[in-house]
């Protein structure tokens, strides 16, 4: 079966194929090269920055072209990566969206982890303007554990430096890499003042995946925007963040009953305007004329709840394709 036949039929069903470490281990890392259309594995399916007792962190892995990539690195990604059967030094790239500390945690560990397992140097770190700065202060933070080591007399210290290679990329960005082409586009995750600069400083991007047998198009966070749907347009696969506001709020006034009620409103104003309402997933899947729909970084009810199966009506009023809510460790 072609692999976009896989991946509709495993949504059609609402299910996919869980790679799970007590079942796989190191069988998982051995599948490595796979067929050309790849395979998205969805680590961490959580919206940020609440953490979640049944689901990670937002992180992805897609494993095409011979490579391992992580797409976005949400805390806990080192732990979902070993689940699946692949330690952290046979990592070759991270692809991050933005900056928030939701997506960007897990970097950290990964990081020292590769320090302190020998792994190869060059991992390739690409993100918005911003991320050489997020990487340089990571590596700063390494300093004191790289300049103690184990302890043993006369042991070499590591290069720090030659350990990453950041590339930043902005709105409109290409490049080649592992035989596809990937693309980045400035979605509507922020929306600065016009004076205060800050829009030339920083973007939130959204990345589409060409590979030779399917596109896959990741959202990462954002609300409504033309040129997501612009970049999605056609694509196979269409993995989008989706946020229930109303349980957000809830979740936070539960968890951080100390925060000030503007501060809270301000909250619900930015998840209303720069996140993805169920609807506004089946309007953009619907004029962007995409194969499927994965909803990740979730914020609402689980399986079972009534709410959940109004989630999935309420997209289906705009897309009339398959729709699968991912769980952590999916694969599509």
């Amino acid at each position: 079966m072609h692999i976009r036949n896989l991946a509709l039929a495993s949504a059609l069903a609402l299910a996919s194929m869980p790679l799970h470490a007590e079942h796989h281990g190191e069988a998982a890392a051995d599948e490595a090269v796979v067929a050309d259309a790849g395979r998205w594995i969805t680590l961490g399916t959580r919206a940020g920055p609440v953490p979640s007792s049944t689901r990670s962190q937002p992180a992805n892995l897609l494993i095409a072209g011979g490579k391992n990539i992580l797409v976005d690195v949400g805390d806990g990604s080192a732990g979902q990566l070993i689940k699946v059967g692949l330690p952290t030094n046979r990592l070759d790239a991270v692809f991050i969206t933005h900056l928030h500390f939701d997506h960007t945690a897990g970097l950290a560990g990964i990081l020292g982890l590769r320090l302190q397992t020998n792994a190869p140097d060059g991992l390739l770190v690409y993100g918005p303007p911003g991320t050489a700065d997020l990487v340089d202060g990571l590596l700063a933070s390494m300093v004191p554990g790289n300049t103690a080591g184990y302890g043993v007399a006369g042991a070499a210290t590591r290069d720090l430096a030659g350990m990453v290679e950041v590339v930043e990329l902005r709105d409109h960005a290409s490049l080649q890499y592992a035989g596809m082409t990937i693309s980045a586009r400035n979605n509507t995750h922020y929306s600065f003042a016009p004076d205060s600069g800050l829009a030339e400083r920083f973007e939130s991007l959204s990345y589409r995946f060409d590979l030779p047998g399917r596109s896959i198009v990741y959202t990462g966070d954002t609300g409504p925007s033309t040129a997501v749907e612009e970049l999605a347009q056609g694509a196979d696969l269409l993995v989008a963040e989706m946020m229930d506001v109303d349980e957000t709020i809830r979740l936070l006034r539960r968890d951080a009953p100390n925060m000030p009620e503007p501060v809270l409103m301000g909250m619900e104003s930015h998840l209303r305007d720069h996140h993805l309402l169920p609807r506004d997933v089946g309007e953009m899947a619907g004029r962007a004329g995409v194969g499927a729909v994965v909803v990740t970084h979730f914020s609402g009810r689980e399986r079972g709840d009534p709410v959940h199966f109004e989630y999935l009506r309420q997209i289906a009023e705009n897309f009339d394709g398959p729709v699968v809510i991912a769980n952590d460790l999916d694969t599509f």
